[in-house]
């Protein structure tokens, strides 16, 4: 399929910031001890605050099920991310509703468009599609999916949500999933379609990001690598898109705004304002535009404050 004319979002010239809603996903690796006992009333609290503060966007994982031997580690909280951005879009009016990111190769291609289609349509059109090729390798065993083809079946599906994305009816002939004269509605309300943008750092995924992607989210890459990862995606977005512009992402590190009155683990960044926002400007210097960020918080109430902090004293310096 040839590839489509890419969709920009983000205003050109500035970094805009979103974040991954806590509770929602608890491996040990980022949730704070808090959300093992929060609900529903505390996402809804930090994604209003968001709304209100003005972050672009609010993200989501997806995870159907962990092995047992992973529980340790990840946890088995992953709520479901289509359920839980719809929670989200009703709750929220101008913040974007990202999955960071969502399998579809766990899905039939009209399954994924048609749940993404859905959820613009009720959020009046602030959907972003981040897609992955996976990691769980027992997880696609139960779920019926071949692990060593999943960065093919990413790039087929790819190619087939864009379709259905684009046309009421859509036709795609792939070696996984063929369809025609099948039609979806509700439409999107974004037009030409709701963007997607393509997670992951290795090669491939760079190349899947050039290839298919209007946006890139990056996964694990340190500060120090992305300059010479974005290098890589940039030339082959020349290669294969003609240099059509892609929305390059990155997550912050860890952050206190203000002085934090506990002891934050190592590597967390605090301070005023103006000095956090000055590692964030660097990424924008090195092509970044939009960044995921992290607060260290003890409480809901506390990440609240974090939100309105950030907002207040940060951002401002951002741009």
């Amino acid at each position: 399929m040839p590839a489509p004319t890419a969709v920009s979002i983000v205003p050109a010239g500035t970094l805009v910031y979103g974040m991954q809603l806590p509770v929602l996903a608890q491996s040990t690796l980022f949730a704070a001890p808090w959300e093992a006992t929060a609900s529903a009333a505390e996402v809804r609290r930090v994604a209003e605050a968001c709304d209100r503060s003005g972050f672009f966007y609010v993200s989501v994982c997806d995870h159907v099920c962990v092995p047992r031997d992973r529980a340790t580690a990840m946890s088995t909280v992953w709520y479901d991310a289509v359920a839980a951005l719809g929670f989200l879009a009703a709750v929220t009016t101008r913040v974007r509703l990202l999955s960071h990111v969502y399998i579809p190769a766990y899905r039939h291609p009209l399954q994924t468009a048609k749940a993404f289609a859905t959820l613009d349509a009720l959020s009046a059109g602030r959907v972003i599609l981040g897609v992955g090729a996976g990691h769980l390798e027992g997880e696609f065993d139960t779920l019926g999916t071949d692990f060593t083809r999943r960065g093919k079946l990413l790039d087929e599906a790819i190619d087939a949500v864009t379709a259905a994305f684009l046309a009421e009816y859509p036709v795609h002939e792939g070696p996984r999933w063929t369809f025609r004269e099948m039609g979806l509605r509700p439409r999107p309300v974004q037009q030409p379609r709701p963007p997607i943008w393509v997670g992951g750092s290795t090669p491939a995924a760079l190349r899947r990001a050039a290839a298919r992607g209007d946006g890139w989210l990056p996964q694990g890459t340190p500060r120090a690598g992305m300059p010479a990862q974005i290098l890589y995606l940039r030339a082959e977005r020349a290669r294969l898109r003609g240099g059509a512009p892609i929305e390059i992402g990155m997550n912050s590190e860890w952050m206190y705004v203000g002085r934090p009155p506990f002891e934050v683990p190592p590597g967390t960044r605090t301070g005023p304002g103006e000095e956090l926002a000055a590692p964030l400007r660097e990424m924008k210097t090195m092509g970044v535009n939009h960044v995921g960020v992290r607060f260290r918080s003890r409480s809901c109430d506390e990440l609240v404050d974090q939100v309105a902090a950030f907002a207040a004293d940060v951002a401002p310096h951002l741009n």
